[in-house]
Order: C-alpha cells, then sequence, then structure tokens
C-alpha cells in the first residue's frame, strides 16, 4: 500500500514544470511500464491513461495521477523520464526553483478545459530517437507517438511461421487521396475536409514502418487505373517483402469516385494485384485499407438513459458518402442500382480493411481526419511490434465502436460506426517495425 501523497518539495516540482511537461512529455508504453515497475501506477491506471486520444492528454492525466501515488512517484518518474531518453525534462523537473519562484500552479493546468493550445515559439526538444520525430500538441491532430520498435525476441520467436518482412524498405506504399472534386463533373461530391489529414497521417505512419511511400491526391477514375497500374509495375516489387495501398475518398457499395465524378471499381483493383497480374507479389502479403463509404445507411444506436453526454461537435462530423445526406440516393438515380459488388475473391496474401460496414457510412472529422484512419494511425504505433495485422484490424474496429458522434445534421442522434476487414492470408503478418536481423 503506497503511503498517502507525495513530499511537497516534490509536488512544487511538478507544479512549476506542469506547463511544459504537459507540452512535451511522451507517455508512451516504456514509460508507463517503468512506472508500473515501480508499483507507481497500477494496470487499470495505465490503461486509461494510454486510451486517451492525445498526448497533451496522457500527459495531463499522468501528472494529474502522480501526487496521489507516494512519496516514492516523484523519484520513479524522474528515472523513468531518464530511462526514456527525456533527460531535459527530467533536468527541468531536478533543478533548483528560480529565486523569484512564482510556482504555475498545477491546478491551472488540470482545471483549463481541453484541447490545450499550441505555443509555436517554444520549440520542444526531442531526445528519444537519433531520427526527428514529431509529436501532437494540439488536441484536434492525430497520434504521432514513435512506432514501438519490435524487439529481436519477438522476432526471432515469431519470424518461422510468418511472412518474410525483413527487406529494407518493408515494401512500396500507395497511397490515393480525392479531397476536392471538380465542381462541374462531379457536383453532388462535397470537398473531404480533413482528407488531406489522412493522407498525411497514413504517409508518417507507413515510412516509420519502413516503406517507400508514394502519394498522389486528386486523381480522376482513369487516372486512378494508370497509377495503380504503373505501381503494380514498378520492378522494385521484386525485392521487396510486401506492399500497401491506401484509397480515400467518396464510396459507394464496391467502388470508389474520382475527381470527375466517374467510379473506380474496387474489384479491378484487388485483380490488379492477384498472383496473375502481379507476378513479382506472388506469396507476398499485399494489404489495402479503404477509406471511404460503402452506402449511406446510419447505425443510430440506441439512446442510453445515463449515457455520457455528447464528447464530439457534430459540426466536424461528415459522411463520405458524397454530398451529406444525399450521396447514395443520387447514384441510384443515376441508374448506379446495377453496380459490381465486391466480392470475397479466391486471391491469395492479401487483406483488406475497409472504413465501414457493407452499406453504411464511414465518418471523417473535418479537423481530425476520418475516424477509421485515426485509429488505424493510433493502433500501428502502440501495437505493431508485438500484434498480428488481423489482430490489430479487430483491435482498430473495437477502438471505433467505442466512439460517439452524431449524425449530420440530426444532433440528438448519436451514430456509431464499424470497420471491417476480409482476409486471404496464409501466414502470420507481422510488421516486425525497425527491426533489421543481423547476419
Amino acid at each position: 500500500m503506497l503511503e498517502c501523497g507525495m513530499l511537497e518539495r516534490d509536488k512544487r516540482a511538478l507544479r512549476r514544470g506542469s506547463n511544459i511537461l504537459i507540452k512535451q512529455l511522451v507517455v508512451d508504453e516504456l514509460l508507463i511500464q517503468s512506472l508500473q515497475a515501480d508499483d507507481i501506477l497500477t494496470e487499470s491506471m495505465a490503461e486509461t491513461i494510454m486510451a486517451e486520444q492525445t498526448s497533451q492528454k496522457r500527459s495531463w492525466r499522468l501528472i494529474l495521477l502522480l501526487p496521489k501515488r507516494g512519496p516514492r512517484a516523484f523519484s520513479s518518474f524522474c528515472s523513468a523520464l531518464r530511462e526514456t531518453e527525456q533527460q531535459h525534462l527530467h533536468d527541468l523537473l531536478t533543478q533548483s526553483p528560480e529565486k523569484d519562484g512564482k510556482d504555475t500552479p498545477v491546478e491551472r493546468c488540470v482545471d483549463s478545459s481541453l484541447p490545450f493550445p499550441t505555443q509555436e515559439e517554444i520549440a520542444a526538444k526531442r531526445g528519444r530517437t537519433h531520427e526527428a520525430m514529431e509529436f501532437s500538441l494540439d488536441a484536434d491532430s492525430p497520434i504521432n507517438t514513435p512506432v514501438l520498435p519490435c524487439t529481436p525476441d519477438f522476432y526471432l520467436s515469431h519470424c518461422h511461421q510468418s511472412y518474410k518482412m525483413n527487406s529494407s524498405p518493408r515494401g512500396l506504399a500507395l497511397v490515393i487521396s480525392n479531397v476536392t472534386f471538380d465542381p462541374c463533373a462531379a457536383p453532388d461530391l462535397d470537398p473531404r475536409k480533413g482528407g488531406e489529414v489522412d493522407d498525411e497521417v497514413l504517409r508518417k505512419v507507413f515510412t516509420e514502418l519502413d516503406y517507400l511511400v508514394t502519394v498522389h491526391r486528386d486523381l480522376t477514375a482513369q487516372d486512378m487505373r494508370s497509377c495503380i497500374e504503373n505501381f503494380c509495375s514498378q520492378p522494385d516489387h521484386r525485392t521487396v517483402d510486401s506492399c500497401v495501398v491506401c484509397l480515400l475518398s467518396h464510396g459507394v457499395d464496391g467502388a470508389i469516385y474520382g475527381t470527375d465524378g466517374q467510379l473506380l471499381q474496387l474489384d479491378w483493383v484487388f485483380k490488379s494485384f492477384d498472383n496473375a497480374h502481379c507476378p513479382l507479389l506472388q506469396n507476398k502479403p499485399k494489404v489495402f485499407f479503404i477509406q471511404a463509404c460503402r452506402g449511406e445507411e446510419m447505425d443510430c444506436g440506441v439512446e442510453q438513459i445515463d449515457g455520457p453526454v455528447r464528447t464530439c461537435s457534430p459540426c466536424c462530423e461528415q459522411l463520405d458518402a458524397g454530398r451529406e445526406g444525399q450521396g447514395d440516393a443520387q447514384c441510384r438515380q443515376r441508374g448506379d442500382i446495377g453496380r459490381p459488388r465486391i466480392k470475397l475473391p479466391q486471391r491469395s496474401d492479401m487483406i483488406c480493411g475497409f472504413a465501414s460496414l457493407k452499406g453504411t457510412a464511414a465518418m471523417r472529422n473535418t479537423k481530425r481526419g476520418s475516424w477509421f484512419i485515426q485509429e488505424l494511425n493510433t493502433t500501428l504505433r502502440l501495437q505493431a511490434r508485438d500484434t498480428h495485422l488481423s489482430d490489430i484490424m479487430v483491435q482498430v474496429n473495437r477502438r471505433i465502436k467505442e466512439r460517439e458522434g452524431y449524425a449530420p445534421g440530426t444532433a440528438h442522434h448519436r451514430c456509431k460506426e464499424m470497420s471491417e476487414f476480409t482476409s486471404s492470408l496464409c501466414k502470420d503478418l507481422y510488421l516486425f517495425p525497425k527491426y533489421q536481423p543481423q547476419y
């Protein structure tokens, strides 16, 4: 049992540095595990902290908790800062207070409403790795904590039953993101506000996962076809171990829109990568992520008598079906009823994650990006080091189901979203981030 409370001098040190800590502290699994090993945090506390959506909120939650965790909490926290290469924050806490000693009360930070403002003039020091890393200082920004690395022990214990994933780069990645649509050719397709956040998030996370990423934005349906054909024929596929394809646009069931309002059938996309049409990728995992609606239906959930209050602003949440509340209906008027459905093809070594279930809409926040891409990014960064990709997709779906949003224009209706994935993988697929076998 921990003695009650932290020593007063240690509380004062935390109060002095609270503003900088909230902005600069990187609360990752290594830091949390260090505090757990010292019995400062319980497993439940650790889960609560890591469940927060942004870096600032995790820092805020931890700093709020530490003064209640006994007299050893401060020294253990300082040790954890050293272990996680945040020496500048360790020095901040352990230096002598300034003579004018105007402490900034921690209550000012605790009681203030999130998100915390970002002060661009304060340069955040980072000693996490030898490469430059970016971290989220804004609650409206996606999580950008570094991808956690795979350990040699995990690699050696799982590599034999898994796909070979030790080339550098791991593979080529293609991201096609349609954000702005031709108002003349596609008047019914609104701009996908927040879509520009998604493609940047994907570029960063797959670059950190050691993929060579190419991003194309705002392509017509024919340009998307040409881009995918060129990608499939790249000779570099011969020397790498996998590939990733991300398609982000408005969509219907079985197809996504080009900026000209024409549809690209997803079945053609998958066919382009099968063993017959892309022989350089035979027996190699091919990963697809589709951020688009597959219809217009909304799961509005069930109102809870004692349920939580609104957590998301309805004005920031949009559908990816096209024009809000009209997209799929107008497609039917144009004679799209007979469009092909996505099949579950007998093609090997493929896994595809969809942002929504068949026939339903996908949600997108106009500031933070799509729900599916947000949660995919977070889960890859935190879990890819020791989690099978299929299990990552299950976790993404769970995280999306735990969100709460509102159907556009109907603030009294809760809407839920569920992602889905299909797989024809024949081995375990681990990405083994940042691990290179020694020969």
